[in-house]
């Protein structure tokens, strides 16, 4: 990939924090905020009225004025995203922010009501004859959500009577998402008291798990000691969230005559289970040579076993701080040799501090990036520790955004792609700035470093993520003969990792029991089975990544034509318009799982 003429250092990428005070000035207690979600309430109440002396029946008096409230829907569906987005960031910034909490609460009615409304859009699309819905969706207002409306349509045929759907959305309200908040609040009021250097300092999981990534063995192994007591602390508690969610969903798919737990996870992928079951089978011919890896790793580490809290250990040079402003200066100029565009955009947006990385207590775990619909910008929340793998999740995050920024002018209905290609730009940002570093890279040492980053996220998508998909399968078909107490639940949990890693995980003390209760994905409710769309997402891209490495910057207007179309089409039909592959089929799956093992060989040379 040849470099093209962008300014890759930045005025503002000093910055830590990010920009909200642009968005809503005042935050939690902002007029203007608290302006935006009462016209999105009072709309709501319009909306019901409308919908309610809308015909049932589309003729060619009434298609005109249904096609404009589908319109108005996907509008509010913006402004709801905006609102909740900007809530999400509160609580994320400031988990003690109890105005923030309450907002966020508030929204999720909000979210109901809207979901309510789109149940009567459901009922009727499916009550209209196929010749008349065509007409419809022929007006062009319409015309950029047509595949997300036809897939509406099919699904509701799939559901229960509208008035079911729409008491099962009421009671989800208090019931079924309220069990995620408390989740979240749990989360973030967890602490520990860590020992390093001689200090004790109290740690919020967010700050606990940078640890878990220390080249010291004894950190990492305190810091999961650390995580393993403080959920165990709430375990009870979690065991009841976690049944009392599946409950949830298993009723709700008795009542809609769904027998497979993965029908949903499925639908909301825009995929079919024999692609889930390709990539699957891929990932496990791909295990022996992870094996390879990690004997390699052993030697490396120099230790006997390995476990649960060395998934992430660093080897090679791993002694090197990158700073916040380094690491953005860094990303951006590495972009630059695949797209300029894309630079410039990573490069704005670090500038103009979408990006909140500082670290603190009182902060939320984890990473995400959220797209603030009306002002069609992003916001990527993180804790950023100095670390190259804190620059690549920088470089993850980036890439999402990028991701929304192709796609702001799309129709509202046409942004919504589903999380198995939400993870596609984050992934292939990933590997441009893993590769990059790899073939600049100053001696054996640093050469290390950059495989095993590559490897151990190869190791990641493969078996920590596979144990949770197992993980989850066997729960929910256990959880429809009852409740499953704690002890169980952890059995389940260190079965799916033996099966997952494939004994490459070594000892009784080598698994992760509680990782059901720490692991918030789940307890996701809008996402059930958030755990394969990454796996997914981490081959796709490899595929994807694969192809531009093959042609260069001249492979970047395919690249965002390609993300461009996630809104628009299933995950099949995206592959076999921009790739011209066929994703249920091995060949695509087994080359990305080769190409994603590709440095084995030379790290376990190295490491010898």
């Amino acid at each position: 990939m040849s470099s093209h003429n962008t300014n890759t250092k930045g005025s503002g990428s000093e910055h830590i924090t990010w920009d909200l005070e642009s968005v809503f000035p005042g935050g939690s207690d902002s007029v203007e905020y608290e302006k935006f979600r009462a016209d999105i309430k009072k709309d709501l109440e319009s909306a019901k009225v409308e919908i309610s002396q809308l015909p049932k029946r589309l003729s060619s008096a009434n298609r005109h004025s249904w096609a404009d409230f589908i319109v108005k829907m996907q509008e509010m569906m913006s402004r709801i995203r905006h609102a909740y987005g900007f809530a999400e960031c509160l609580i994320s910034q400031n988990v003690n922010d109890a105005r923030g909490h309450q907002i966020n609460g508030e929204m999720s009615f909000y979210l109901a009501e809207y979901q309510n409304l789109m149940v009567g859009v459901e009922a009727f699309a499916k009550a209209q004859t196929d010749e008349e819905w065509q007409k419809l969706l022929a007006d062009e207002k319409l015309q950029d959500a047509e595949y997300y409306l036809n897939e509406m349509r099919r699904i509701a045929r799939m559901k229960m009577l509208p008035e079911y759907e729409s008491l099962a959305t009421e009671l989800a309200v208090n019931g079924y998402h309220a069990w995620n908040r408390l989740y979240d609040k749990v989360y973030g009021d967890l602490r520990v008291q860590f020992d390093e250097k001689g200090e004790s300092r109290e740690l919020s999981l967010g700050q606990l798990a940078i640890k878990m990534s220390s080249p010291d063995r004894a950190i990492r192994r305190q810091a999961f000691e650390k995580l393993e007591e403080a959920w165990n602390r709430v375990a009870d508690w979690m065991a009841m969230v976690l049944n009392s969610q599946a409950g949830f969903r298993l009723t709700l798919y008795k009542r809609r005559e769904w027998d497979s737990v993965l029908l949903e996870p499925i639908l909301k992928s825009r995929m079919k289970e024999e692609t889930l079951e390709a990539m699957w089978g891929a990932v496990c011919r791909g295990l022996p040579r992870l094996k390879e890896y990690i004997a390699a790793k052993k030697k490396l580490l120099g230790i006997d076993q390995f476990k649960w809290y060395d998934q992430v250990a660093p080897v090679g040079q791993v002694d090197r701080k990158i700073s916040f402003a380094e690491a953005g200066d860094l990303i951006v100029e590495r972009i630059n040799t695949f797209s300029r565009k894309q630079a410039e955009f990573s490069r704005m947006a670090l500038d103009r501090r979408w990006i909140e990385a500082e670290d603190r207590p009182g902060k939320a775990g984890g990473g995400y990036c959220t797209t603030l619909d009306m002002v069609k910008e992003s916001r990527i929340f993180m804790t950023y520790g100095d670390t190259f793998t804190d620059l690549s999740t920088l470089a993850h995050e980036l890439g999402h955004a990028y991701h929304q920024h192709l796609i702001r002018d799309n129709s509202p209905f046409a942004k919504a792609y589903p999380m198995t290609l939400a993870e596609t730009a984050s992934l292939f940002n990933e590997l441009l700035i893993v590769d990059g570093a790899l073939g600049s890279a100053e001696g054996d040492d640093e050469k290390l470093m950059m495989m095993d980053l590559k490897l151990r996220n190869a190791l990641i998508k493969f078996c920590n993520l596979h144990a949770r998909f197992i993980f989850d399968k066997s729960f929910y078909e256990e959880r429809k003969t009852g409740i499953i107490g704690r002890t169980r639940l952890d059995e389940l949990m260190v079965n799916a990792q033996k099966e997952a890693f494939g004994g490459m995980l070594e000892g009784d003390d080598a698994y992760h029991p509680l990782f059901w209760a720490s692991k918030l994905h789940f307890y996701l409710t809008g996402t059930p089975f958030y755990n394969y769309p990454y796996t997914f997402g981490f081959l796709f891209a490899t595929g994807v990544y694969n192809l531009a490495r093959r042609e260069g910057p001249e492979f970047a207007m395919k690249y965002e034509a390609l993300l461009a179309d996630t809104g628009r089409m299933s995950c099949e039909d995206l592959a076999m318009k921009h790739l011209g592959t066929d994703l249920t089929g091995d060949d695509f799956w087994n080359r990305a799982v080769n190409m994603a093992l590709e440095d084995v060989d030379e790290f376990v040379k190295l490491a010898g």
